[in-house]
């Protein structure tokens, strides 16, 4: 008989027996037809079981038929088991969740190549130094003529690609008012062809298209943006939009799914690097691109790297000498800085930076949290076999083999595990969106592929088959290893059984507690923070971030700002350059007269007169800017300033210089002195200096300067300050057609877009923390249970004798609490040591205080004492006269 036939036949067992005994039932026929007594035919065949059993064995798998056998005894005895089997199952369907969906995380976002030809030779070039204000800083960002000096350097080598920074510029497809956001790129035009790029509709940039400035208004259309946009309109080809002044013709899409080299944003236009203003594409000293470097087959990565060092050694030796007069610490910037050459498969991007070792830290929370899970089902799989051992004992006399029994358990194991995986995926499935949305600044959403594909599925069969192995196969052993004599007599060694339980309660409770040690330190961090002083008050600001097709005059600004005030539920208006805590800052070397600046520069802000007092920072001496005050000429400085500069004296009334970038002076005269206040988004480091110059300026003849961009502050009387966002939004555009606001944003909302990474650790971290100590707290109410179960005659002799309930309640929880002492120590030794990969992530909270490691032990001491309450009121409430009587 074929393979393929004992295959089938072992999958249509109750058919086969059918034909089996209708055939048997037709030999006897034929016998007695030819005139033999049916008994004697019946007799001179034999035993028609036995006869059945060999043919069987002849037409099928066996081990198939044994196998398909075991799944449907597993699948009954989870329906007999119900409650215990839906626990371990939901246990399991957790942690395997989010496992999976931390999994599509890392894929997305640090792990999926781009989907262009040989990934895996593309690198990024990266700058490794000391920033000009004294931080050290990585940094891949630059200028577009140090990218044409790597590209015609590595001609023979490598293919050099620039893609600018994701910009969000205001865009018109249609009536010059109907104005939209999208998410733009300028890039080499080589970038398509040199990733193996073809167009969904219409062509792609070339390089012809990249040569000349202006020369060229094309633009490439993503394929998400075409279908979400435009319905995949195929007219969509030719047509033109308009960004400014300049008029772009849509030349074609790009591919499904390639969204751009920045991974966690999804890049919808894309335009030739020779559209960028011609200023900015000469000046070197202009950061504003990443440079990709793509090796030629058969080209290694070291003489590519060496030889971008020396260029790069070379253009910064250019760059001292170009410079005027450059400082000392100008020179030891430039030299500071070392060129680094990183892979690039997955692309690159500050989202990428920011979360790559958070979303490590999570891959170990979450697999903390799985192996919890599975010493807790381990430990329920214990637990029943135990209770099977009869079972396994007869089992085993009437012919079964360690084998036998061993594929028996694991198969219902395996049963545990899959219906746990298929709950975990429809878990993962809305669980890492939800986490995307966590991680989403509020101004620019993260936008990831978690497309499930053959990644995912892999892992996800991989995880299953994991976790068998993790809870299953120890309990399936030591059942299988089953000694029918011993066993028909009462059992061999429970003690042996209850070290194993409690060897596994010692690892989950251990591992409750690194997890709720890692959970403390992310969130006093977070809390920390969050309380940081800030030297301002964010209630009820609204910020309208504004800018101009071309630069207007102060006047013009002033005439918006006094529209603003008079639109009701308004307190107050001020306009500054860009809200505080944004992320963008000003610097320049300050020193008193005739003096040497010091190390490091300042922080420089433009405010309005009257902002002062909008923000609620506190004037400490002198006074705030008047309308005829301009810049330079005066400023206020904060404490900072005053501490660095004149040694915690008065400064008002004092000058200051300005160094600009030619080492030119500029006197300035402090008029006030104000309350530190933050300005960078950075709430780890301590406030900087700060000089507050008037936002209205004058040029080296006293004429006045105009603006294309700034901030109006609008502090509201309302505690919704959004409600009024609309209004004011209009009230801009009414009062002048040229102004537009870029964006409306409450104060409290920029406050906390910097702590994006802190509050997704702390978020997830106390999520795992929760799940982490209900699966400790479950597990050890199942072995204590159990416990309690299997000393019950004990139990009942003791309170027979006078034992008392309090003495009972000791005997029985007092191996229990050793072995949730012993995990806890243990826990305390693996967060002392895993704490300094987070060293790192954390502020404000100190690893050995004894707060950190306070909380976790009283935690678990509080579940451990839940879990023990319906255990210990069953044994004391044991009536020793039934357990005798029984016995």
């Amino acid at each position: 008989m074929s393979l393929f036939s004992r295959i089938l036949n072992a999958l249509r067992g109750d058919r086969l027996n059918r034909e089996l005994d209708e055939e048997f039932e037709a030999h006897i026929a034929e016998a007695i037809a030819r005139g033999r007594d049916p008994g004697e035919a019946r007799r001179a065949f034999g035993s028609v079981l036995r006869q059945r059993e060999a043919s069987r064995d002849a037409r099928l798998s066996i081990w198939l038929d044994s196998l398909r056998a075991d799944i449907v005894f597993g699948w009954r005895q989870l329906r007999r088991h119900k409650i215990a089997s839906g626990a371990a199952i939901l246990s399991l369907a957790l942690a395997i969740g989010a496992c999976t969906s931390a999994f599509r995380l890392i894929d997305a976002l640090l792990l999926r190549p781009l989907p262009v030809t040989d990934p895996d030779r593309l690198h990024v070039v990266l700058f490794a130094g000391t920033a000009i204000t004294g931080y050290p800083m990585v940094s891949d960002s630059s200028s577009y003529p140090m990218f044409e000096r790597m590209r015609d350097s590595l001609s023979s080598q490598a293919d050099v690609v620039a893609v600018s920074y994701m910009d969000r510029p205001d865009v018109s497809f249609g009536a010059p008012q109907d104005i939209e956001r999208v998410y733009l790129q300028y890039v080499s035009g080589r970038m398509f062809p040199l990733f193996g790029l073809r167009p969904a509709a219409g062509s792609l940039l070339t390089g012809e298209d990249d040569l000349t400035p202006g020369a060229h208004p094309y633009a490439v259309l993503s394929y998400d943006f075409w279908k979400r946009r435009f319905g995949r309109d195929p007219a969509i080809v030719g047509r033109t939009f308009r960004r400014g002044d300049t008029l772009f013709q849509i030349i074609g899409v790009a591919p499904e799914g390639f969204t751009g080299t920045e991974t966690g944003s999804m890049t919808e236009v894309f335009v030739p690097m020779m559209m960028k203003t011609s200023s900015t594409l000469g000046s070197p000293n202009n950061f504003w691109l990443r440079t990709f470097v793509k090796l030629k087959p058969g080209v290694n990565r070291e003489p590519v790297y060496q030889r971008l060092r020396a260029l790069f050694h070379d253009i910064q030796v250019e760059r001292a000498k170009t410079s005027p007069n450059p400082s000392q610490r100008q020179l030891d910037t430039y030299f500071s800085q070392k060129l680094l050459l990183e892979p690039a498969a997955g692309g690159r991007s500050n989202l990428q930076r920011d979360l790559r070792q958070p979303l490590g830290i999570l891959a170990v929370l979450v697999a903390l949290v799985l192996l919890i899970a599975s010493a807790n089902v381990a430990n329920l799989m214990t637990a029943r076999a135990a209770a099977r051992n009869r079972e396994m004992a007869l089992r085993v006399s009437i012919g079964a083999g360690r084998r036998r029994l061993l594929q028996l358990l694991m198969v219902e194991s395996a049963w545990i595990a899959l219906l746990a995986s298929v709950a975990g995926a429809l878990f993962a499935w809305w669980a890492a969106p939800f986490v995307v949305g966590l991680i989403n600044p509020p101004n620019d959403p993260a936008r990831l592929e978690l497309s499930a594909d053959w990644r995912v599925l892999a892992f996800g069969v991989a995880l299953t088959l994991t976790v068998t192995l993790l809870f299953g196969l120890t309990p399936a052993l030591r059942a299988s290893a089953i000694k029918p004599a011993a066993a028909l007599k009462g059992g061999d060694d429970p003690h042996s059984r209850h070290r194993l339980m409690h060897g596994l309660i010692l690892a989950q409770v251990a591992f409750c507690f690194l997890v709720l040690f890692v959970a403390g330190l992310f969130i006093g961090t977070f809390n920390r923070l969050g309380n940081q002083p800030t030297g301002f008050s964010a209630d009820r600001i609204l910020n309208l971030e504004t800018v101009t097709r071309n630069p207007q005059p102060a006047a013009y600004w002033d005439e918006v700002a006094s529209r603003l005030r008079a639109v009701p539920g308004v307190e107050r208006v001020a306009t500054t350059t860009w809200p505080m805590m944004i992320g963008e800052s000003g610097i320049g070397a300050v020193a008193l007269p005739g003096a040497v600046p010091p190390i490091p520069f300042v922080d420089f802000i433009s405010v309005s007169p009257g902002w002062v007092e909008t923000m609620k920072i506190a004037l400490l001496d002198g006074r705030e800017f008047r309308d005829g005050d301009l810049n330079p000429g005066v400023a206020l400085v904060n404490q900072a300033f005053v501490k660095q500069y004149f040694e915690n004296g008065s400064p008002v009334g004092k000058w200051v210089e300005r160094i600009d970038s030619k080492q030119q002076r500029v006197r300035l005269q402090v008029v006030g002195l104000i309350a530190d206040a933050r300005s960078r988004d950075n709430r780890r480091v301590p406030i900087r200096p700060t000089v507050y110059v008037p936002l209205r300026s004058a040029d080296a003849q006293g004429l006045p300067q105009p603006r294309a961009r700034g901030t109006f502050v609008v502090r509201t009387a309302a505690a919704d300050s959004l409600s009024l966002a609309s209004a004011l939004r209009d009230v801009v555009t009414r009062t002048r057609p040229e102004f537009h606001v870029d964006s409306v944003r409450t104060q409290q909302e920029i406050g906390l877009a910097p702590m994006l990474r802190e509050r997704l650790l702390a978020m997830l971290a106390a999520f795992f923390a929760v799940v982490a100590l209900a699966l400790a707290g479950v597990g050890l109410f199942g072995v204590l249970d159990y416990s309690v179960a299997q000393r019950t005659r004990e139990i009942g002799i003791r309170m027979a004798i006078g034992a008392r309930a309090g003495d009972i309640a000791r005997n029985v929880t007092a191996t229990l609490l050793m072995t949730v002492s012993a995990g806890a120590v243990l826990g305390v030794l693996l967060g002392t040591a895993s704490a300094r990969y987070v060293k790192s992530l954390l502020f404000g909270v100190q690893i050995v205080d004894p707060r950190s490691f306070a909380i976790p032990a009283i935690s678990l001491l509080v579940i451990t004492l839940v879990a023990a309450i319906r255990p210990v009121s069953r044994a004391v409430r044991t009536d020793p006269a039934n357990v005798l009587r029984a016995d």
